[in-house]
């Protein structure tokens, strides 16, 4: 390897938009992200976003080509 020639690789502080803190290794001292394990929808449980988009287009569907539930 050569000497001289790779950045520093430090401890880094990582701040998440809602409020939570943990520490990586990176090049940078500090990183500020959007999402993280604490906030992500597919790590706390909630597909309500994903249940809703499904049942809109089913529902534009529907009312496009006339068809109905009832018989």
């Amino acid at each position: 390897m050569k000497k001289d020639i790779h950045p520093n690789y430090v401890e880094t502080k990582v701040t998440c938009s809602c409020g939570n803190t943990f520490t990586v290794k990176s090049t940078n001292p500090e990183l500020h992200i959007e999402v993280c394990n604490q906030c992500h929808p597919f790590f706390v449980g909630g597909k309500e976003g994903t249940n809703a988009s499904k049942a809109g287009r089913v529902e534009k569907f529907n009312r496009k080509y006339g068809l109905t539930n009832e018989k």
